[in-house]
């Protein structure tokens, strides 16, 4: 049997299984249990609709989704608000973002070497500038076959740790497979929903999967091959995350205990199974955070290339120095102990405005003479519609939250 080709998905799933991830589904397994496992599954749906268009689109016009925004956009002022928001949210996004990444890496990487019994002197220092680095010397390569294999092995690793962190916790099985189909709602449980999608559903994801699918494939007839790595990867970033909640639901829900972080499930799972759990959860930790380390100065970069009309080549001097710059504010940020309230804030309300806007672009391109044949049909229409209503009213509470008015 002829097993299915991964590629630029997998730089997807690379992306939005990171920290934030970890932490949101742990959370909400914490506090409701299984609960809110419709919300992941939702969730893929939502993502494989909306990257399977940028994915199709990158193939078909064999540009990113940056070049089409731009070219789309004739009226200097429209063009001009367009790009303010993409910047805006693509850069202060990805770079207050981006501390978290190196830092829920060194997080992993405190719980291995504190578990092997390694003493790390000013290690919230030194491990975000090793990370940094690993990240470095990955995209300075300037191959994009050598940053796809390396995220294929992390992400496979976060597969691993999570997925037998799960079954080591004794899941409960039954309550797991009807909690797919039944739509609960828990008090207090709706901007815990809209987390779980929205750390899921992310608009950069789309400017890096219609470049780097431009960059693998070059022909229509590469579609399908396309398909086949969209349906293995993200639901296998689906897997993870259900993993991540339900490790967190055992061990947490409807017990006296606190959870704080990603780190508080170990010490909570280690009457389950000793001391590994350190040891799985930080190797996890670490690649959930170095390979969305990687992927968002790399989706910056495809992003920024095509709305201001920079060489989109991964050895070009503008994309280089894109990648470069979020890295190093991911790395300062993180080294420093920071915390970006104001420049998260700013991502939050750039976000929440610049997903629906490239979600409704995004369908109305692929509605264009520009994808002739390859266009959408009635029923991927009527899909992309339902998950970009759901994008707005998400977005609507994103905001209001941002503001304070929830």
């Amino acid at each position: 049997m002829k097993l299915p080709k991964v590629g630029p998905a997998f730089l997807v799933t690379a992306a939005f299984i990171g920290p934030g991830t970890v932490i949101t589904a742990s959370m909400a397994g914490a506090n409701y249990g299984l609960s809110l496992v419709w919300a992941l599954l939702f969730a893929m749906f939502a993502t494989l609709i909306l990257q399977e268009m940028a994915a199709r689109l990158g193939i078909v016009s064999q540009q990113g989704l940056g070049e089409n925004i731009r070219q789309a956009f004739t009226q200097p002022f429209v063009k001009s608000v367009v790009v303010f928001l993409v910047v805006s949210a693509i850069v202060v996004g990805n770079g207050a973002y981006q501390s978290g990444n190196i830092s829920g890496a060194s997080l992993g990487l405190v719980g291995v070497t504190e578990q092997l019994g390694w003493q790390i002197s000013f290690s919230n220092i030194i491990f975000p500038i090793v990370i940094g680095i690993i990240a470095f010397l990955l995209l300075i390569t300037g191959s994009y076959k050598v940053i796809e294999r390396a995220l294929v092995v992390l992400v496979g690793l976060m597969s691993v740790a999570f997925v037998v962190t799960f079954f080591l916790s004794d899941p409960q099985w039954q309550l797991l497979m009807t909690s797919f189909v039944a739509f609960k709602l828990p008090t207090g449980a709706t901007l815990t929903v809209i987390a779980l999608i929205g750390t899921t559903v992310v608009p950069y994801n789309l400017f890096l999967h219609a470049s780097t699918a431009s960059k693998k494939w070059h022909s229509a007839k590469d579609i399908s091959s396309a398909r086949q790595d969209l349906f293995v990867s993200i639901p296998l970033g689906a897997l993870i995350s259900v993993a991540i909640l339900s490790t967190a639901a055992s061990a947490f829900f409807g017990q006296q205990l606190s959870l704080q972080s990603a780190a508080d499930l170990a010490p909570a799972l280690q009457p389950l199974f000793g001391e590994s759990a350190s040891i799985f959860l930080g190797l996890g930790l670490f690649a959930a955070g170095i390979s969305s380390a990687i992927t968002a100065p790399l989706a910056a970069a495809f992003a920024l290339s095509g709305i201001l009309n920079l060489e989109k080549s991964l050895n070009a001097f503008g994309f280089k120095m894109t990648w470069m710059i979020i890295l190093i504010i991911g790395v300062v940020v993180s080294s420093a102990g920071f915390k970006p309230v104001a420049v998260i804030w700013f991502a939050q309300v750039a976000n929440g405005v610049l997903l629906p806007l490239v979600s409704i672009f995004l369908l109305w391109i692929m509605n264009t003479r520009v994808l002739g044949e390859y266009r959408n049909n009635l029923w991927q229409n009527i899909a992309a519609t339902a998950v970009i209503f759901i994008t707005l009213l998400l977005s609507g509470r994103s905001l209001m939250s941002a503001f304070g008015l929830l």
